[in-house]
């Protein structure tokens, strides 16, 4: 049997021999595809025609690798194909794949098809577990294939599968981390870019429920939060609305407005009977309520989680109240009043600006209609006619906006305090990007977090070019936010501690321990710790570090928080998280 193998493997060897051609597959990550091959053809040969048909010019990161056996091998280029010990059936498969990686991958890659291969590689083999690399590197690396894949297909929505894939499929949790983590970011970019297309549209055409909705994305960008899912739901409440206004009056002119129309219920008479309805269906029968008890709750801002939990503040009721008033007929302005936003229903001719015309309703105080002297009751004191008059959807949305900016910088009990307040100072600066005040917030914010310091020293330079006046508080964060890049750029060698090293037996924890803080409640992970506090003396008065029991005299911890951010906390301050494991 032996001998017959033999025999049939001479005689393979010599039809080759005789053959002019043989066929190959040559395997990209992408596709496959045949080839008619000279047998003279030398590695080299093959490879190059691969590389031409590809369009790839960045050759050098490339190879031809085959199986055999149980083991791998790349075909060399200086020598025959089929001298090697490729297989041996046709057509002889292939593998165009990267050889190595480069250690700048985003600079060293420059050819759109490079990238792509080379990034839909990189992805495969980190999904696979094939390769380990760091967290830091899996981010990074995962972020470029997606780019890669969205790049190519011009589609967003792959991209987001293939995050959602990892998220609910692949098993590793450092890679479902860091899955959400980039998957929050694309989406958050795509938000930005549709609320500038937003706010590029004449003001007539600007719907508060869309801003507000955008405002609700942006800060929620993992949950499916959509304009057609918020307008169904408040069509549902509008055609309740119609089936109480059809007992008392079935010839209701609202009875017919058909979605989407933009009739206005003219008789005054007929505006009350819509009014009336509303107020009994949303606040009656469905209870939506102004929520006193947790007032500063962002949930409250969120149209999705008012409509889900049927409580507010009052602008984002008042949103909902105006909303389905239009859809209604019934034709009520948002009035920025101070502390309480209100809405205003005109009792006289349409456009009057005589503010004893209107009633203001009051959607936290369950519909409520007050008269001018009456809404200077809810907040104690007198104030000017501006400030009831009816404001702009822009307007509406920075008043929205804002109150999530005081929660963030309220900050306690809230351990994404941080990430609301980021995400609020970017809604914010997107609609008023002129705004010293908040500018030097975000880049106040963004040296204090120890990210993105060349959009830091962005900031600055936009701050001074606005106001020259502010520039002690700008040349003092541009100065230190230089040293953060060349400490970046150069940092030190780390020092090896021991907690065991008699010195440091006030250390009580240890890295990797996952711990809960006992004031702001938040869950971190132990990266690193001191066995004094080591920030500069601005920090610990800023922090008021000296009103703690041991001051600065005290280990103090590097902690990696549930919202991503890194934070140093004394040792009094932390408590070992004994609850079930979870994210951090």
């Amino acid at each position: 049997m032996a001998s017959a193998l033999a025999a049939k493997m001479g005689f393979n060897s010599l039809l080759r021999k005789q053959a002019k051609n043989f066929n190959v597959r040559i395997c990209t990550m992408e596709s496959d595809m045949e080839f008619s091959c000279e047998v003279k053809w030398k590695g080299k040969d093959l490879f190059d025609f691969v590389c031409r048909t590809l369009g790839l010019r960045e050759t050098w990161f490339f190879g031809l690798r085959y199986d055999i056996k149980d083991t791998v091998a790349w075909l060399k280029m200086e020598k025959r194909v089929l001298d090697q010990e490729v297989p041996k059936e046709e057509p002889i498969t292939l593998y165009f794949l990267a050889k190595f990686y480069p250690e700048n991958a985003e600079e060293e890659l420059v050819q759109d098809i490079t990238q792509h291969l080379f990034f839909l590689q990189v992805k495969k083999n980190i999904l696979e577990e094939e390769i380990h690399c760091p967290p830091e590197a899996s981010v990074l690396l995962a972020s470029y294939a997606v780019h890669a894949k969205v790049s190519r297909d011009g589609s967003a929505l792959r991209g987001e599968v293939d995050l959602l894939t990892v998220i609910f499929v692949t098993k590793s949790l450092t890679l479902k981390y860091y899955a959400k983590k980039i998957l929050y970011f694309l989406r958050q970019q795509n938000i930005l870019r549709s609320l500038k297309t937003f706010l590029e549209q004449p003001a007539e055409q600007q719907s508060a429920l869309e801003g507000a909705i955008l405002v609700d994305q942006y800060c929620n960008p993992l949950a499916e939060v959509t304009l057609n899912s918020v307008s169904a739901q408040l069509d549902e409440i509008a055609e309740k609305v119609r089936k109480m206004l059809k007992i008392k009056n079935s010839s209701h002119p609202s009875l017919r407005i058909a979605q989407g129309d933009c009739f206005v219920v003219e008789d005054f008479e007929l505006q009350r009977q819509v009014v009336c309805a509303l107020n009994s269906v949303l606040y009656e029968q469905l209870q939506y309520k102004g929520n006193e008890s947790d007032y500063y709750n962002p949930l409250n801002s969120y149209i999705h989680q008012v409509l889900l939990r049927r409580t507010g503040i009052p602008i984002s009721l008042s949103v909902l109240y105006m909303t389905l008033a239009h859809k209604l007929g019934v034709q009520v302005e948002p009035v920025n009043f101070p502390n309480h936003f209100l809405l205003r229903w005109c009792q006289k001719q349409r456009g009057s600006e005589d503010i004893y015309d209107y009633v203001y309703i009051d959607a936290f105080g369950k519909g409520k209609q007050l008269t001018a002297k009456e809404c200077e009751y809810l907040i104690g004191h007198q104030v000017t006619a501006d400030y009831y008059s009816a404001i702009s959807t822009t307007e509406v949305l920075l008043r929205m906006v804002g109150n999530l900016l005081n929660i963030g910088k309220r900050g306690e009990g809230n351990e994404k305090s941080y990430q609301l307040l980021r995400d609020s100072l970017d809604l914010y600066l997107t609609i008023n990007p002129d705004n010293v005040q908040y500018l030097l917030l975000q880049a106040r914010l963004y040296f204090h977090l120890g990210i993105w310091p060349e959009k830091v020293l962005d900031i600055l330079q936009h701050i001074q070019a606005l106001d020259p006046s502010q520039h002690g508080a700008v040349g003092y964060l541009v100065q230190h936010t230089l040293e953060h890049i060349q400490h970046k750029k150069h940092p030190a060698t780390p020092e090896v501690k021991k907690r065991s090293a008699a010195e440091h037996v006030e250390v009580q924890y240890s890295v990797g321990l996952i711990m809960k803080h006992k004031r702001s409640g938040y869950n971190c992970v132990i990266y690193g710790w001191d066995p004094k506090c080591t920030m500069s003396q601005e920090w610990i008065t800023t922090m008021r570090v000296h009103q703690l029991s041991s001051g600065a005299n005290q280990p103090f911890y590097n902690v990696l928080v549930q919202d991503g951010t890194c934070r140093y906390a004394a040792q009094g301050k932390n408590n070992p998280n004994q609850s079930v494991p979870r994210y951090v």
